[in-house]
């Protein structure tokens, strides 16, 4: 179960083996899950916490082509690389083949149409849960929509 205590626990061990990056990543994500709970004035949850996990990588990866397209390739490279180390915090993805078969299922389950998307992918995300990430879940649905 990830949680605030876990995200401290390593980073500890990254400050043990001095890896810089790792370090960095992790207080930066400490910091925004703090800023989370005292804004929420609650304990956040374990889906909270994904959540931001997955708005950092999202940022990282948007960064990332940023500086791709403005021919900075290390830059680029640093930011990939942090998006990976944040992505060991997401539970396994299901693959694409898994998820266009419960895509399939799911549409014929509800006879969704192209203009049932909202409800569909609804009904998708209830199926999938935490197992892939919605833009993904979006774009494979849209195609099977259409």
């Amino acid at each position: 179960m990830l949680s605030l205590s876990q995200i401290e626990q390593d980073l500890t061990a990254a400050m043990k083996a001095k890896d810089q990056l790792s370090v960095d990543v992790l207080r930066g994500l400490k910091s925004r899950v703090q800023n989370e709970k005292i804004l929420k004035m609650r304990d956040i949850s374990e889906e909270d916490i994904l959540g931001l996990v997955r708005s950092e990588i999202k940022k990282r990866k948007e960064a990332s082509e940023s500086f791709k397209s403005g021919g900075r390739t290390e830059l680029s490279d640093k930011e990939l690389k942090e998006a990976e180390i944040l992505g060991k915090y997401l539970p396994a993805q299901m693959g694409e083949a898994d998820l266009i078969k419960i895509l399939e299922a799911v549409i014929q389950e509800g006879s969704f149409t192209a203009q049932d998307f909202g409800k569909a992918m609804g009904a998708v995300k209830a199926k999938v849960g935490n197992a892939a990430e919605g833009g993904t879940l979006a774009k494979l649905l849209k195609e099977k929509l259409k």
